[in-house]
């Protein structure tokens, strides 16, 4: 209805003039002012239609053109953490995690939130830390599962029994690095008393666990029949 308004605007505003001509067919007679009129009809009416086949186009062409997302885990610390714990493994954090020059990374295999509580933290049956060494390799430093071990035995405060799932709350701090608090899940949604503190310790070079203020380093065992937990 608009474009017939428009085209009867444009007729009004251009009164016809006859003019004639000679051709094979006689004399014919035409209105200048109609065709004139005619022209700039069509001109809008095919500007109306490219116009509107152009949005959909130009919508449906940005849609495709999306770019791709980009792993926010590198292939190779994702194939070591694998390699340590299995093909369910997910990586929590990576990067400079001690504060000490080198690439690490805390992986776990996560485990659904069954205890029935509010108490935060990812629930995992294994968790480990590894670093990249020198000549490229990804090498375990710290391992949980049934107990918590480093490179030189098992980690005071861990518990004499065996531990299914832990409760694991982490942070990187900007000046001590990478902390881990540990909790053993028990049956019926129990927790332990208080989480257990890990942390690197920079006169050892290893990861260690903390005594109950998180303030001092405790020696590992070299057995869990000798659970002796020196101040260091």
């Amino acid at each position: 209805m608009e474009n017939r308004t428009n085209m009867r605007a444009i007729f009004s505003r251009h009164p016809s003039k006859e003019w004639s001509f000679k051709g094979r067919g006689g004399e014919r007679h035409w209105s200048r002012g109609i065709r004139l009129t005619l022209t700039l009809a069509v001109l809008m009416l095919g500007g109306f239609g490219v116009g509107c086949g152009d949005s959909p186009t130009s919508n449906s062409g940005a849609a495709t053109q999306a770019k791709p997302i980009t792993p926010a885990i590198p292939d190779e610390i994702q194939q070591a953490a694998n390699k340590l714990l299995g093909s369910e493994t997910q990586v929590l954090l990576h990067g400079d995690l001690a504060n000490n020059g080198k690439q690490q990374f805390l992986a776990a295999n996560v485990l659904p939130k069954t205890p029935t509580n509010n108490i935060p933290g990812t629930v995992v049956s294994r968790a480990t830390i590894a670093e990249k060494e020198e000549d490229g390799q990804w090498l375990e430093i710290f391992h949980c599962d049934e107990h918590l071990k480093n490179t030189k035995g098992y980690l005071a405060l861990t518990p004499l029994d065996s531990v299914s799932s832990w409760r694991l709350q982490f942070e990187q701090d900007p000046d001590k690095g990478l902390q881990l608090y540990l909790m053993p899940v028990k049956m019926g949604g129990g927790q332990h008393a208080l989480p257990i503190g890990i942390r690197w310790n920079v006169a050892t070079r290893r990861y260690q666990s903390l005594d109950q203020s998180y303030q001092h380093f405790l020696n590992e065992a070299p057995a869990l029949e000798d659970p002796r937990t020196v101040l260091k």
